[in-house]
């Protein structure tokens, strides 16, 4: 008997590592998975991977480490849907261990739970301010013809579409969450064509953008940027994906500066070069963030 056990243990024999996994893999319960996430580097992926695993309920909680492309998942149950999943978004994404949830761990998922509906009330703010600033800006864009505020208007629809489609995402289905998501990546990587196209006739054929308004809507843009910054940064601790928000909003504040620079250049030296420059340089943003969108798989 000893002899049948001792060949069929050494048969089936396994890391100590592998077994926790397989075995936190396979049984019900409150788990912590580790995955390592070579290509997640910026705000970008996060936000793509959040969405993407948005349909989980099993999942009670997420936290992103960009600095060493980390992520843990606190979930019930298998890790496997989750790990199938994170494949699908072409990230590298790879699982580095299972192990049984801490009572902290758990603790901190179920808190959570409660600043999420504080965030989402912050989100709808947001959601507002970004949409009504895309139009206004968009509008002065056209009547300034200025490259400059158009790529920026653009921004903010960026910054509208990634908190609306964050509330829209709330209680529907994944796949739900990834037709939307492509919807708003479609439409971003129109118009952030459009104004690349509209860089490349103006620089040919020449434009006389209007400083003063250029000057006047970023400052407005500026004002209302710097009031996201501030909603956010009252949430920043409470997640890493307002985190992520924080940061995109600070850079938005930094585009304006750019936008407001730009008018001072055009101003001081009649020419239409500094407009088209800060054009491009936002207009490539942009559809970088759409090429990222449309990205996710479902």
């Amino acid at each position: 008997m000893s002899k049948s056990c001792g060949g069929a243990c050494g048969g089936d024999a396994t890391s100590a590592a592998d077994t926790d996994i397989q075995a936190s893999s396979e049984a019900p319960g409150r788990w912590v998975s580790v995955y390592a996430v070579p290509k997640m580097d910026c705000p970008s992926e996060e936000r793509m991977i959040r969405l993407a695993l948005n349909g989980f309920e099993e999942i009670r909680a997420l936290s992103f480490d960009l600095s060493n492309r980390r992520l843990k998942v606190v979930h019930d149950g298998e890790a496997e849907p989750i790990t199938a999943k994170l494949a699908t978004l072409g990230l590298g994404a790879s699982l580095q261990e299972t192990v049984i949830a801490d009572p902290e761990t758990i603790k901190a998922a179920e808190s959570s739970a409660v600043s999420a509906t504080q965030e989402s009330g912050t989100l709808r703010v947001l959601l507002g301010i970004n949409a009504i600033m895309f139009v206004v800006e968009m509008t002065a864009g056209l009547i300034a013809q200025s490259t400059g505020l158009i790529a920026d208007s653009l921004d903010m629809f960026a910054d509208a579409a990634v908190y609306g489609l964050a509330l829209y995402a709330v209680g529907r289905s994944a796949k739900m969450q990834v037709r939307a998501a492509h919807l708003a990546g479609v439409l971003q990587l129109i118009l952030a064509i459009g104004v690349l196209v509209e860089v490349v006739r103006r620089f040919v054929f020449g434009s006389e953008p209007e400083s003063l308004m250029m000057m006047a809507i970023a400052f407005v843009a500026l004002i209302a940027n710097t009031s996201c910054l501030l909603l956010i940064s009252k949430h920043r601790e409470g997640g890493a994906h307002m985190k992520a928000s924080w940061i995109f909003s600070a850079n938005d504040v930094v585009i304006n500066l750019g936008v407001i620079t730009a008018g001072a250049l055009v101003a001081w030296t009649g020419s239409n070069y500094p407009d088209l420059i800060i054009g491009t340089i936002v207009g490539g943003i942009v559809l970088n963030g759409a090429r990222r969108i449309l990205a996710l798989k479902g």
